[in-house]
């Protein structure tokens, strides 16, 4: 088994440790002070994916202060950005740890720092057992994974006492219709008395995941879901199947202000909220959950509202324009390779000539091929072939996952260095 500390292979040129396309301007992947490089003026090899650097932490000092306005930890989901440098500054900005979906994933934010990790998922197979195991005994990893059934829970028993190594065990707790979780709390409690009998698992509570919750009336079902997981918790501390104080997580990037509210100053517990779209946000799904947040903060005077600014939508790809073979197309070159396609076309923000801005006005992407994007656009717009277009983007976990390093910008959109993501 590789240890920790046996980084696996990336895709960057590791003979030179530059981000390839460059030539005589190639710049290393770090977070140390480089030359600084400009989009606007051509200096960068396009297109190229982009995070500015003030939005980020807009978005990580916002996040921090709303958790800690409702005195629960913010555990982030790594699985957005899967980029050490990012885990690293949410770790900074108050982050209580970070959570993942994979033991490769635990693997990358142990190596970022991390020292307490959520599993936001069952852990199952040897092998993965076994890394998990290495991160628990070698690296002082506090570690929490996911169970919801007899056979995982003696499954990992069996593991785990032959390496005499202790687990911590969360109870997924679901919904009718969701991914996996205990759908019952007589279920919940027939789990959690097996746990108790385990000499090398200890339950420490319960997870859940709220955004498999939909419908016309989803706020007040999370709500009655929310409520009753706090109920189970509290029955299971009564009943002495767990022992401490208990942990309750939850909350995707949709939800969380509803999460955090229900979950809000319970002392008795340890409340913890997992968004990870926050650090990157978009201008497509999560720009329209986050408006919800807002709006469900306005009629509630909810803290979202007094803290005042926003999230901000941090990246952007930039592209060229390639053909304009029609008056009114326009082909661009970047496509289904480069940005997210799941949850909405890229939409142009703004484009450059020769270092000048030019209007984007009524300029629409319409299709995505593995290269290419096509827009429509009025025949009277200048945009032409060699122009720059800035297009945002949504789901953000679907672009960078297309990406082995992350242009990092200032303001200006000069480009100070760059991130590696470990997908």
């Amino acid at each position: 088994m590789k240890k920790l500390s046996e980084k696996r292979d990336t895709n960057y040129h590791k003979d030179t440790q530059t981000y390839p396309g460059f030539g005589e301007k190639a710049q290393p992947i770090s977070g140390q002070q480089q030359p600084r490089f400009s989009l606007i003026h051509e200096e960068i090899s396009l297109p190229a994916a982009v995070v500015k650097a003030s939005s980020l932490t807009n978005n990580l000092v916002w996040m921090n202060r709303f958790a800690q306005a409702h005195n629960v930890k913010l555990c982030p989901h790594g699985k957005t950005s899967m980029t050490p440098n990012f885990f690293k500054q949410q770790l900074e900005h108050g982050a209580w740890g970070i959570t993942v979906a994979t033991p490769a994933q635990a693997e990358i934010a142990a190596l970022a720092g991390a020292k307490r990790i959520i599993m936001a998922n069952q852990l199952v197979g040897k092998t993965n057992m076994a890394i998990v195991a290495n991160l628990i005994e070698s690296h002082g990893i506090e570690f929490y994974c996911c169970v919801d059934s007899e056979r995982n829970v003696q499954a990992l028993q069996n593991f785990f006492s032959t390496q005499d190594c202790q687990l911590n065990v969360l109870i997924e707790f679901g919904v009718e219709g969701g991914r996996c979780g205990c759908r019952t709390d007589n279920q919940a409690f027939k789990l959690a008395e097996l746990i108790q009998q385990q000499s090398h698992l200890h339950l420490t509570g319960i997870e859940v995941y709220e955004g498999v919750i939909h419908g016309d009336n989803a706020e007040q079902t999370i709500r009655d879901f929310l409520a009753l997981t706090l109920a189970i918790t509290q029955q299971m501390v009564d009943d002495k199947l767990i022992i401490g104080k208990p942990m309750i997580t939850g909350a995707g990037s949709a939800w969380y202000d509803v999460v955090a509210e229900c979950f809000a100053h319970l002392d008795a517990f340890e409340a913890i909220i997992r968004p990870g779209c926050y650090a990157i946000h978009d201008t497509g799904i999560y720009l329209e959950a986050q408006n919800h947040v807002m709006t469900r903060a306005e009629n509630n005077q909810g803290f979202a509202c007094e803290l005042g600014g926003d999230l901000e939508s941090a990246l952007e790809v930039w592209a060229y324009v390639i053909s304009r073979p029609e008056p009114n197309k326009l082909v661009i070159g970047l496509g289904k390779r480069d940005v997210a396609f799941d949850a909405g076309l890229p939409i142009a923000q703004r484009a450059y000539r020769a270092g000048k801005p030019i209007s984007v006005s009524g300029a629409t992407t319409t299709a995505v091929m593995d290269q290419h994007a096509f827009m429509e656009v009025d025949v009277e717009s200048e945009l032409n072939v060699g122009d720059i277009i800035a297009f945002s983007t949504s789901h953000p976990c679907l672009t960078f996952d297309k990406w082995r390093a992350i242009a990092i910008c200032d303001d200006s959109y000069d480009v100070t260095h760059w991130v590696e993501t470990r997908f």
